[in-house]
């Protein structure tokens, strides 16, 4: 079962063969939808298209929860709909759409797509399918009853428009999520094989809703979890902070592990925390305490980065390179923390590209992890003006909360930033007085076998 939150509303119970919720049995209310979305749906309708609220907006409003965002699906062109919103861009090549830009709110919106069978009738190239089975191009305009069928979930192939204020469910997705399960559309091995980030979808939406995956469903992922490695490093970027930065990170993390969706994209990560010694339960627990935390920052509406977690997920890896070097290759600790960064971060790109402003914070983290046990002279001061003091401090505490034993280096830290100057100078005195080097942190060092890519 799911151990993630679980939310105690239900949706309308609708008969099994109904696939129109009329307006009075279900909850869903313009005042619930941004009014941005709202003219999106009047300026398409009045011009003579269809145009639907589609997917998560709907789920998640039958949810009694708050959409972050609203996506639309027409039946006018993207060259249509880029017509008649001069506020609007058209992006993407293999899946064609289009952003409305109000102010900070980006209303997607898509044109139905239809099966890929029909291409040969139009006549270009609109649709591309590799070997293998995954889309390359997917273009190919139809109805909305195609379009239905070319949603990936049950729960996200809901439809509702200010037409007749109607909810169109093909597939009865308001039954599953009464019954709180995860449903795809279709055979589920020839759709992860389509988009194999389908199944990273499956379980967001687990690890968001606390709903289970179900069992046909869940069955392919494990299997063909490799297929992600086929998938770009750029689009995998934004996917896994999706999974682990939208406030539901660990659960999500859980069925990552679960159904082996972390060797494909974190092959060093993975690779450093399988076997029970004590090392790698506290690798694993650090991980888990950090999304714990962003989770708990998340719900407060505070802030997070996505370099503090990356630096988390690779802390292992790095420091099984950084032995690596210092025993095998006798460099001196920081040059061989430089140069062990560089090279996790060069087999990292290859699966997920981490941009450079995302690798240097980063990097910054590491190094101060070097720098916070030397505290003499006028260092500790020095150290407190760097940038990235407070997320280096907290990357400290969380190694010692994992269970690292740092001889109360965290605490002197909290204790030192409590302080006024003159405190501040007998502690580093009391430290003078009662120095020793601290002891050289020796990690058991794996074999330097790497994570098949399967390219």
């Amino acid at each position: 079962m799911n151990t993630g939150p679980a939310h105690h509303d239900t949706v309308p119970v609708v008969p099994q063969d109904s696939r129109i919720i009329q307006r009075d049995h279900h909850s869903i209310s313009r005042k619930d939808i941004t009014p941005s979305a709202l003219k999106v749906l009047y300026r398409l309708q009045e011009a003579g298209f269809d145009a639907y609220i589609v997917g998560g907006g709907v789920r998640d409003l039958l949810l009694h929860l708050h959409p972050k965002d609203f996506d639309v699906a027409t039946n006018a062109s993207p060259e249509e709909v880029h017509r008649l919103f001069r506020n609007s861009r058209m992006i993407g090549r293999r899946f064609k759409i289009v952003h409305v830009q109000f102010g900070r709110e980006i209303i997607e919106v898509a044109t139905f797509r239809a099966h890929h069978a029909e291409q040969e009738e139009q006549g270009s190239d609109h649709s591309r399918q590799a070997a293998n089975g995954m889309l390359l191009r997917d273009n190919v305009y139809g109805t909305l009853e195609e379009d239905v069928e070319r949603r990936d979930f049950t729960i996200n192939a809901l439809y509702y428009t200010t037409k007749d204020f109607c909810i169109y469910d093909y597939h009865g997705g308001i039954s599953d999520l009464n019954s709180r399960v995860v449903r795809i559309i279709g055979e589920p091995e020839a759709r992860y094989r389509e988009d194999p980030v389908r199944m990273l979808r499956a379980i967001r939406f687990a690890g968001k809703l606390g709903f289970d995956i179900e069992p046909v469903t869940a069955a392919p992922i494990h299997e063909l979890a490799p297929l992600l490695a086929a998938v770009s490093n750029a689009r995998l970027f934004d996917e896994v902070l999706k999974l682990l930065s939208s406030g539901h990170g660990l659960p999500t993390w859980k069925l990552m592990w679960q159904y082996g969706l972390i060797a494909p994209m974190l092959p060093d990560t993975w690779q450093s925390l399988q076997g029970d010694d004590e090392q790698t339960v506290q690798n694993r627990m650090m991980i888990e305490l950090a999304l714990a935390n962003t989770d708990k920052r998340i719900a407060e509406d505070r802030p997070v980065t996505p370099a503090f977690l990356y630096a988390v997920l690779l802390w292992a890896p790095l420091l099984e390179e950084l032995s690596y070097l210092q025993d095998e290759e006798r460099m001196p600790l920081i040059p061989a923390m430089h140069e062990a960064a560089q090279r996790i971060m060069d087999r990292q790109v290859k699966h997920i590209a981490i941009p450079r402003r995302i690798s240097s914070i980063m990097r910054e983290i590491w190094e101060l992890q070097f720098r916070l046990p030397r505290r003499q002279g006028k260092r500790p001061d020095q150290l407190m003006e760097h940038p990235r003091f407070r997320a280096s401090y907290d990357f400290l505490r969380l190694r010692e909360e994992s269970g690292e034993d740092l001889n109360g280096l965290g605490i002197w830290w909290e204790r030192y930033q409590e302080q006024t100057d003159d405190s501040r100078r007998s502690m580093i005195q009391d430290l003078k007085e009662n120095y020793s080097e601290p002891p050289r942190n020796k990690r058991r060092r794996r074999p330097r076998k790497r994570t098949p890519s399967n390219e």
